[in-house]
């Protein structure tokens, strides 16, 4: 395992921060590409990209776009014994919710709570799934003054709780948020390589927010910036654990070269050119089909249609407090953003925009 990339993503993944409430994350990005780049840019909604500018006036724009937030609940009530109800951030299987701790952000700081559960004892039917409406979130309040006490109030975002850490063969990884902060480390380390290298376009790579509630930071963003090119950098569901070869997304096999998902279609010439890259450059790659979107769509779509592609990443049981991924699919990402991001030129660019 390469120790500083485990390093990396430790610290971006055990930060805490869903949709709307990103700011440690934001922070720590600023943080560590601030002198990497020649300007920071900022939208409205807070997302947030470092600038390498080209040295000539009419290069391209190349944009890299990982997303901040991870899925999590929000404060929607506090009933009067002092339990929470919520609505959720982002996609759940709500099997997957029940007994977990979490962390309630409010104004006057972090508390720990669990979301409820009812013991087998209680329950009518053993098979029953809850639905969202019948959770609770426990903060340990006795009543709906003493949560407001500690400055609980309606919009509190509400984080899951969980470390990372390496698992026995020290290639896999255990931890939350691997979707996104995969993509996130992937910009720092990006931007990190390229610190002294001119390149034929200005590139802005950086990180959006708001992903897991309907891509809403890559539509601000991508309106703000205007690229001729974008790539996301996104983690997606590993199918593997069947055990079948033919499953999408298998552990340690390399980075995700996305064909298809419900919003996008990739170029083919960018397949192509992608695949080639990697072949050439002996990187482990596997393609992949996709079940939901990533910030791509809503850049595809964007202005006249803006050439896009995903360079992905596996993990299993993402959007839980718990998902696995391994390292060496880490590495093989990490080589190929920067394999491409060296060979993408100007008229590279154009061709991609050219039918």
């Amino acid at each position: 395992m390469n120790n500083s990339s485990f390093q990396l993503i430790k610290e971006l993944m055990d930060l805490q921060a869903t949709s709307g409430a990103e700011d440690q994350v934001r922070e720590y990005l600023k943080k560590n590409i601030h002198d990497k780049v020649d300007e920071l840019v900022t939208d409205g909604l807070g997302s947030l990209f470092g600038v390498k500018h080209a040295k000539k006036k009419d290069a391209p724009v190349v944009m890299v776009a990982a997303h901040m937030d991870e899925v999590g609940f929000m404060v929607e009530s506090i009933k009067s014994n002092g339990l929470l109800s919520v609505v959720s951030l982002g996609g759940w299987n709500m099997q997957v919710v029940s007994a977990q701790r979490f962390t309630l952000q409010t104004e006057q700081g972090d508390f720990p709570v669990v979301s409820s559960s009812v013991p087998p004892h209680l329950l009518k039917d053993k098979n029953q799934t809850p639905e969202l409406s019948q959770l609770s979130f426990d903060g340990g309040f006795s009543s709906k003054e003493e949560a407001e006490s500690f400055g609980v109030r309606p919009g509190d975002a509400i984080v899951p709780d969980a470390e990372t850490i390496p698992m026995a063969n020290s290639s896999r990884v255990l931890g939350k948020a691997f979707d996104n902060r995969y993509g996130v480390a992937m910009v720092i380390d990006l931007l990190r390589n390229l610190a002294n290298v001119d390149l034929d376009y200005t590139l802005v790579a950086g990180a959006t927010v708001q992903e897991e509630v309907g891509l809403r930071g890559a539509k601000s963003a991508v309106e703000l910036i205007k690229p001729d090119f974008f790539i996301a950098v996104d983690a997606s569901p590993a199918n593997d654990i069947s055990g079948s070869k033919e499953a999408m997304g298998q552990l340690g096999e390399g980075f995700l070269v996305r064909v298809q998902d419900p919003g996008m279609l990739t170029p083919r010439k960018i397949i192509r050119w992608m695949v080639g890259l990697a072949e050439e450059h002996k990187i482990n790659y596997q393609y992949y089909f996709a079940k939901g979107g990533t910030d791509a769509v809503a850049a595809q779509v964007g202005h006249t249609g803006i050439p896009s592609c995903v360079i992905g990443c596996p993990a299993r049981y993402i959007h839980t407090h718990q998902s696995i991924f391994d390292m060496k699919d880490y590495e093989s990402a990490k080589e190929i953003i920067l394999t491409v991001i060296k060979d993408l030129n100007k008229n590279k660019i154009k061709e991609f925009q050219t039918f």
